[in-house]
C-alpha cells in the first residue's frame, strides 16, 4: 500500500507573470489524471478542507468549458471556470481559469503528468498575463488549500490504485 504525502507541493515564480508548482505523487499519472479531470472526484478534493462543493462541471474536450463551486467555510461562494485547450489524456491538460469574482483576471494553466517509476511527477505552469495578476494571486493564500487539495488527490489516486 502506498502512503499519501503531505504539503509537499513546490511552488516557485519563474518569471514576473508565471507561478510554478510541482509536486509529485505516490500514484501513477492516469489515475492522478482521472482525480484531476472526474467530476465526481474533483468534488472529493477541490475545495481542499475549506469548503463544500457545490458544483464540479467538466466537458473534457478541446474547447469545452469546466466550472467549479464552493461553500467556504465561512460562508462565501467560491467559484472558477474555463475552456480546455489542449488535451492529452494522462498526460497534459491546457486550460483557461477564472476566478468569477475577477473575471479580467484570467489565467493559462499547462499541467502536465508524467511517470517516475510508477509515481507521477506533476508540474502546472500559471501563465497570469501580468505581475500584477500573479502577486494578486500570491496574496491571496491559494497556496495553503492547493496544498490540501493536492493532498488529498493523492489520498485518491492511491485509493483508486488500491481498487484496481
Amino acid at each position: 500500500m502506498n502512503a499519501a504525502s503531505s504539503g509537499t507541493a513546490l511552488v516557485t515564480l519563474p518569471t514576473d507573470t508565471q507561478v510554478l508548482i510541482t509536486r509529485d505523487f505516490n500514484a501513477p499519472p492516469h489515475l492522478v489524471y482521472k482525480a484531476y479531470t472526474t467530476p465526481e472526484l474533483v468534488r472529493r478534493w477541490w475545495a481542499g478542507r475549506r469548503g463544500q462543493m457545490t458544483v464540479a462541471e467538466i466537458d473534457l474536450r478541446v474547447g469545452g468549458n469546466w466550472r467549479f463551486v464552493m461553500i467556504a467555510t465561512e460562508g462565501m461562494e467560491v467559484a472558477f471556470h474555463g475552456t480546455y485547450r489542449e488535451i492529452v489524456p494522462n498526460e497534459r491538460l491546457v486550460h483557461t481559469e477564472v476566478y468569477e469574482a475577477m473575471p479580467e483576471a484570467e489565467v493559462l494553466n499547462t499541467i502536465t503528468f508524467e511517470d517516475a517509476d510508477g509515481r507521477t511527477a506533476m508540474t502546472c505552469l500559471v501563465d497570469c498575463g501580468s505581475q500584477e495578476v500573479r502577486d494578486g494571486m500570491m496574496a491571496s493564500g491559494m497556496e495553503v488549500g492547493m496544498q490540501e487539495a493536492y493532498d488529498l488527490i493523492e489520498e485518491i489516486a492511491i485509493e483508486l490504485a488500491e481498487q484496481a
